[in-house]
């Protein structure tokens, strides 16, 4: 039987992976006490239809919660197919959506989402250690997290799913909190200065030739995406299955959108899978 357990931080997407998981024909079930599972798995071994098994675990379980880690570890010593998904999500980003519904974090007693959140993080600690996947969801649609998890179950291969998102930006209007590393691309001339360029984007021919014909911008490119290939094994072997990487300028109109762009030409064309998004340009 395929098992899968589906866990992670509030907010983060359990709700969607359950619903992406019951299209691929997982029989689902939603904030199971962890002390049931086997029992559960058993009698599903009785019924021929239930060849796929999805199951919900998370902190609103309570003192349920704490057999969740000792659990799956038995779980994973019989002969059931189990796979561990993890969601998480800035904190940032937590707080905007429990804010956004109006709904209070489960471990919240203040009423403040970010104080539970932070307690949350803490509790599941271990059991993101045992993760076979982890997914951060900060900036990734419904649609997304659906391919991710559907590519995960079927079988891919690490190297097959992870993924690089690139952004582009403007210092002016801050740093994106999601953003692993960030690069400050001011260094190169500014097209924004070129009379004939200045209403441009890096959308355009016209500023990407500009931008990349200066030397410094091809060493950068060269360097940086040699530095990124040699980390990106050692990120999936501490099971991480994506990075996010932004390039900044003044504005986020012309040279970030220019090396946004490049990379992410440059990324694909080696075979990784790659994400693009221009944030000052809407």
């Amino acid at each position: 039987m395929k098992v899968v357990v589906v866990t992670g931080l509030s907010g983060a997407g359990k709700s969607q992976a359950i619903k992406c998981l019951e299209d691929m024909g997982y029989y689902c079930v939603d904030n199971m006490p962890p002390a049931l599972f086997k029992n559960f798995l058993e009698l599903s071994e009785g019924a021929a239809e239930l060849e796929k098994v999805a199951m919900v675990i998370d902190v609103r379980g309570g003192q349920f919660f704490d057999d969740a880690c000792e659990t799956i570890t038995q779980l994973r010593k019989s002969e059931n197919d189990l796979k561990l998904i993890y969601l998480e999500a800035s904190t940032d980003v937590l707080v905007r959506r429990f804010n956004e519904t109006r709904r209070s974090h489960p471990l919240s007693e203040s009423g403040n989402p970010k104080k539970g959140i932070e307690k949350e993080i803490e509790l599941l600690a271990d059991m993101r250690k045992m993760a076979d996947i982890i997914i951060d969801t900060s900036r990734m649609k419904a649609y997304r997290l659906k391919a991710e998890i559907k590519e995960f179950i079927e079988g891919t291969s690490s190297a097959d799913t992870f993924t690089i998102n690139i952004t582009s930006f403007g210092f002016k209007y801050g740093i994106p909190q999601e953003a692993d590393f960030v690069f400050d691309v001011r260094f190169i001339p500014n097209p924004y200065y070129v009379p004939s360029l200045k209403k441009l984007t890096g959308n355009n021919k016209k500023i990407r030739d500009y931008v990349l014909k200066f030397e410094e911008t091809q060493v950068f490119i060269e360097r940086l995406g040699q530095m990124i290939n040699d980390m990106i094994p050692c990120y999936m072997r501490e099971g991480k299955y994506h990075l996010n990487l932004a390039f900044g300028c003044t504005g986020g109109q012309h040279r970030s959108v220019t090396l946004a762009i490049a990379f992410a030409d440059k990324f694909k064309k080696e075979g990784h899978r790659v994400t693009l998004t221009h944030r000052e340009l809407g």
